[in-house]
């Protein structure tokens, strides 16, 4: 059995029906903060639990993955709480965790605050669904690079509005209200998104920014990913981001979106790969592209990030967290593409492995 903890309930119904559509696995109680550091005993214990917390974006594919796992390797048991990239982050920081995960790469001063030192793992890749709901309007919705942004600008407000129209002749948009949805915690696809808009837009750039958390012009804030994909799920003129793995799911609508090549493209593990390609990694793996080139590139990915110590107080972890990680960068990645993620290239993936060799050294 794997037990994973989803921290606070964002505060509706939808979100529960969501895990359990989803087929996740059992659900304990939610907690507040994160489980502690476990100090297994392997002389008195057949069982080693590792917890982590952070990034909700890959959290469907980490609970695949870690009940998989547990399912070959009964004694090795992974709590994972989808708490935000913000929060896996400071939950390193303050060690309190056996693992982070963030969409976004730490920074040199926040690794700096880790005593043990910080290995960053690339793990998956992923793309930001610009998801909607809107009745009449299931496929072929496009939005280009100013509609985009003056859409989560609160510039726009109506769907049938005339610079919607334009990108979408023959389609009836209804006239209803926009509702913009966001994430209300700190967050690597908010960052992920803001990233793309910052790129794209000027005046988001110089009004907004990009960031975990960022102050959002418009819209109603909810928790993870999870949380988002529901609220859009329920109210009709509704349009956020979500990783593309909640929106397939869920069968949610996705907008086609303009990229740099003036060509407008839909999320897809191809299209979110080509996009992925395009990124080079320093040589402690961080990597980022906020805008990519390539006519068939999705304009809005990333990669997701695994965080792990350098040491480890208890010899316990690292006999147990390193084959696991090794399993999940090689075999776990036969999962990904049906869950709507996009397994490592070659050469990412060998960069990674090679970083779990130097656990403890």
């Amino acid at each position: 059995m794997i037990i994973v903890y989803l921290g606070k309930s964002v505060g509706f119904k939808p979100l529960w029906v969501l895990f359990l559509g989803l087929g996740l696995g059992s659900l304990t109680a939610c907690q507040s903060s994160p489980p502690q550091s476990s100090s297994p005993d392997p002389t008195t214990s057949s069982t080693v639990t590792i917890n982590g917390a952070g990034a909700s974006f890959p959290d469907i594919l980490y609970r695949r993955w870690f009940e998989e796992y547990n399912r070959q390797n009964p004694n090795v048991q992974i709590n994972y709480q989808a708490i935000g990239s913000a929060a896996g982050i400071q939950q390193m920081v303050g060690e309190t965790v056996d693992f982070g995960a963030s969409d976004v790469a730490m920074t040199d001063a926040e690794i700096a605050q880790v005593k043990p030192g910080v290995l960053l793992l690339p793990m998956t890749g992923g793309s930001v669904a610009i998801a909607y709901n809107l009745p009449g309007v299931e496929t072929g919705l496009k939005l280009s690079r100013s509609v985009l942004a003056d859409i989560f600008l609160g510039k726009l407000t109506q769907w049938n509005d005339p610079a919607i129209a334009r990108l979408n002749p023959g389609v009836t948009l209804p006239a209803l209200p926009i509702t913009v949805v966001t994430r209300s915690d700190g967050s690597g696809t908010t960052a992920t998104l803001t990233a793309h808009l910052s790129a794209i837009s000027p005046e988001w750039k110089q009004k907004v920014g990009t960031g975990l958390n960022v102050q959002w012009p418009t819209g109603v804030g909810i928790k993870s990913n999870a949380g988002v994909s529901a609220q859009i799920q329920q109210a009709e003129g509704a349009i956020g981001y979500v990783e593309y793995g909640y929106a397939k799911e869920l069968k949610l609508a996705t907008a086609a979106i303009e990229n740099k090549a003036g060509k407008f493209v839909t999320p897809t593990v191809e299209t979110t790969a080509n996009a992925l390609n395009t990124i080079t990694f320093t040589p402690d793996l961080r990597g980022f592209v906020p805008d990519p080139t390539g006519e068939n590139s999705y304009p809005i990915v990333t990669y997701s990030w695994l965080l792990v110590y350098k040491k480890y107080k208890n010899p316990a972890i690292v006999p147990v967290l390193k084959p696991l990680l090794q399993w999940s960068l090689n075999e776990g990645q036969k999962y990904s593409p049906d869950l709507g993620y996009v397994p490592l290239p070659p050469k990412v993936r060998d960069q990674a492995t090679a970083v779990v060799e130097k656990l403890d050294d």
